[in-house]
């Protein structure tokens, strides 16, 4: 028995092309099976086998649980229980009893063979897939070996793949045989099919197939910093040069636009917008937003948005179809964009603007005409005036040195007189609310003072109810009501 199994260990290994050491564990593990119908199917059994001889021994054994964690008295053993056989023993090691050699008989046998089947085909499939990922490969081809509900089964030499629906170009069709090539999108291990997830919809898709028309990105010359889709319509990418005499937008379309085409031909005739990429986000937006004509632009860096103000003739083009041009470059440049015209923008302007004199009037006792002067030298805060460089505020012409100094005093008073508040709104504050993620003292204070004091009294708000108590942004809002209820569905 002994030399038989070595034997067929052996001519597994050199047959499957896996480690000996995966057979070695595949028939320990079919061994324990077929043991374990023997005594009790509840039971934990565990098989040694010896390489050198072939020898193995069987051993039933326990876990050590927390005495009221027992669940399954075949397999667990309290603590207390198991430290009656062995003092020193801890939690979850085990308490082991070997075995008589049990006569699988040939039922058993014929259980045992096909555990070890089944592990060799798995550590089979594992080695190819090992094989294939060192290639580090991220575009597959293969050909469409068959379709199932509606899913794409490829084939790329040894090992399948699944091109699942969604991930589809929309209204591609494709056929059994067809040729087509894919992004690998994710590996699902745990999947008793095809083990690659591709798709030909991800950004990453086309990125990759520019890569292959564009031998200037393998030298290091060019690189594509972000991509955007909308799979099979149109899709924008944003090029960087890391060669002064590389125009990167030139070098992608190609001769009389051969570059440009092959991809575009690769995704079922997707329009591709070539952005030149900018580290100034501002520039980044105006660049994503052609053809469309930008004529100012606002970035408010703590919501990652940008206010882009475009005339009425070019409003329709920013937009696109749908809204699919602004929405791309909202993708590619990872700024929300409020796009808006000039008239919108003047009046969204003004009221800010009246907002914002309201908030300096009251709070630092001064007249409107103090307040406009403020607003129009950049101040838009209470903290920006209590602690901008002095040398910066005397800078202000209609402004003498003491009333500088008495407006910077009035701030810093109001703050003052604002922290205290805020900390004995904050005693009055569950803790829940407190510590739930995304929240910070100075939001919590403001919501004690709307009587917000628990998680569920946050839970229980509207997203507009929470800005307009807090004034965060929609984002934010939402973020923090969908955490604040998490717990109701647990």
């Amino acid at each position: 028995m002994s030399k038989e199994m070595l034997l067929l260990v052996d001519a597994l290994a050199r047959e499957k092309n896996v480690a000996k050491d995966i057979v070695f564990a595949s028939l320990e593990s079919a061994l324990a099976s077929a043991t374990k119908k023997k005594i009790n199917e509840e039971a934990d059994v565990r098989v040694a086998i010896d390489k050198d001889t072939g020898e193995f021994e069987s051993f039933r054994r326990w876990q050590v649980v927390p005495d009221e964690a027992v669940e399954n008295p075949d397999a667990q053993i309290g603590l207390s229980e198991a430290q009656e056989e062995m003092p020193d023993i801890q939690l979850e090691e085990y308490i082991e009893e070997q075995l008589e050699p049990i006569d699988f008989g040939r039922i058993g046998a014929q259980a045992a063979k096909q555990v070890i089947l089944q592990k060799i085909r798995d550590a089979e499939r594992e080695q190819v897939l090992s094989d294939f990922l060192e290639r580090k490969e991220h575009l597959v081809t293969g050909t469409v070996k068959r379709i199932e509900r509606g899913n794409a089964i490829i084939e790329a030499g040894r090992i399948e793949a699944v091109l699942p629906r969604d991930q589809m170009i929309p209204k591609e069709n494709l056929r059994v045989g067809d040729r087509v090539r894919a992004f690998l999108l994710k590996i699902d291990r745990a999947a008793r099919g095809p083990q690659l997830i591709l798709s030909r919809t991800a950004p990453e898709f086309i990125i990759r197939l520019f890569e292959l028309e564009v031998p200037e990105m393998e030298d290091g010359l060019l690189e594509i910093k972000s991509a955007a889709r909308d799979p099979g319509v149109r899709a924008k990418i944003a090029v960087k040069s890391n060669d002064p005499r590389v125009d990167p937008i030139g070098t992608c379309v190609g001769m009389r636009g051969s570059r440009v085409t092959a991809v575009t031909n690769e995704l079922a005739g997707e329009r591709v917008d070539i952005v030149l990429w900018s580290a100034d986000p501002a520039q980044f937006v105006i660049g994503a937003l052609a053809p469309a004509d930008v004529s100012s632009i606002v970035v408010d860096e703590e919501k990652h948005s940008m206010d882009v103000v475009v005339d009425e003739d070019n409003l329709a083009i920013a937009i696109g179809r749908s809204g699919q041009n602004v929405r791309l470059a909202s993708e590619l440049t990872g700024w929300a964009i409020n796009l808006m015209t000039v008239e919108e923008s003047q009046k969204k302007a003004e009221e800010e603007h009246g907002t914002i004199r309201k908030l300096f009037m009251e709070k630092l006792d001064v007249d409107e005409e103090v307040a406009d002067i403020l607003i129009e030298e950049g101040f838009s805060t209470i903290e920006e005036i209590a602690y901008v460089p002095l040398n910066e505020m005397l800078e202000i012409e209609a402004f003498d040195e003491d009333t500088v100094n008495e407006l910077r005093n009035r701030a810093r008073n109001v703050l003052l007189t604002e922290a205290i508040v805020d900390e004995e709104q904050l005693e009055n504050v569950a803790d829940d609310l407190l510590n739930l993620e995304g929240m910070d003292k100075s939001l919590a204070a403001k919501l004690a003072r709307g009587n917000i004091r628990t998680r569920d009294d946050l839970a229980d708000l509207a997203v507009d109810e929470l800005v307009e108590l807090s004034g965060i942004d929609d984002e934010r809002a939402k973020n923090l009501i969908t955490t604040a209820r998490a717990h109701w569905f647990e």
